[in-house]
């Protein structure tokens, strides 16, 4: 899902035309995309594995940077088993 934000935010940059709203746009989709996979309560070791690995390259690029990625990832630790 950030993966396809991403690409949208590229795209709305380089589209011709684009103005400031669609790259403001696309950025806001691609934030939204990445707190959603820090929220989300991995279940099993397969799907903690991938959001490890994942979450890891986006921080080795420095885009995992707002307090809220942090609160997220946190509070997806927490769930009931």
């Amino acid at each position: 899902m950030h993966k396809k934000a991403y690409s949208s935010f590229g795209e709305a940059l380089h589209e011709v035309g684009g103005g400031r709203n669609e790259s403001a746009r696309a950025s806001w989709e691609e934030e939204r995309a990445l707190l959603a996979i820090c929220s989300y309560a991995a279940v099993g070791e397969a799907d903690r594995l991938a959001k490890a690995r994942y979450l890891l390259e986006i921080e080795a690029r420095g885009e995992l940077d707002l307090a809220e990625h942090m609160q997220a990832i946190l509070q997806s630790t927490m769930w009931e088993r």
